[in-house]
């Protein structure tokens, strides 16, 4: 009785540890698509803030002179335009010739204050939700079973994406909000 209750033991040990392993892959799997997912919503909102810089730069009466509207229409296209390496550099650049608007708000149209400072603030919580994603993908895959077993296969650890999205230019307008009392 002794060499089948060991044989029961090492079936229900393959049982659990093939259980965690195809638990830990799943759930490695869909980090790994939560951090692509994330960064493509980071990409799409980093390219609609420097085509808002842009569309600014090119308004015709926008407020600003020449020579700042041609500074900042070269960080948007170089924005706009830059290879995956020397990104971060170039969203930078984005980031202080928007904050560079700050003392220029009032001359501004509207419109495109709106604009910028939305973009603003949708890249902020978009390089946020990466990082959170990163930051969770890198922990698993720090953990010894993981790395011992190579549940990530060929995937290059992610990287985070590090910019200096603390603009000076946020919408200091307060929200119209209507509130009713309930009486």
């Amino acid at each position: 009785m002794l060499p089948a209750g060991w044989l029961i033991f090492a079936v229900l040990a393959a049982i659990l540890l093939t259980t965690w392993v195809t638990f830990t892959l799943t759930r490695l799997d869909r980090l790994h698509a939560r951090v692509d997912a994330a960064q493509a919503a980071l990409d799409a909102q980093l390219v609609r803030r420097a085509a808002a810089l842009l569309h600014l730069a090119e308004m015709p009466r926008s407020g600003i002179g020449d020579e700042h509207a041609l500074t900042l229409a070269h960080a948007a296209r170089s924005a706009l335009s830059v290879t995956t390496i020397e990104r971060k550099a170039a969203e930078n650049q984005v980031a202080r010739a928007i904050s560079s608007l700050a003392e220029l708000r009032e001359r501004l149209p509207a419109d495109a204050v709106g604009e910028l400072s939305e973009a603003a603030t949708r890249v902020l919580i978009a390089r946020r939700f990466f990082n959170d994603a990163v930051r969770d993908t890198r922990t698993l895959r720090a953990r010894r079973m993981p790395r011992l077993l190579h549940l990530a296969g060929r995937r290059d650890l992610p990287q985070f994406f590090d910019i200096d999205d603390t603009s000076l230019f946020e919408d200091q307008t307060p929200p119209n909000r209507s509130f009713r009392s309930a009486h």
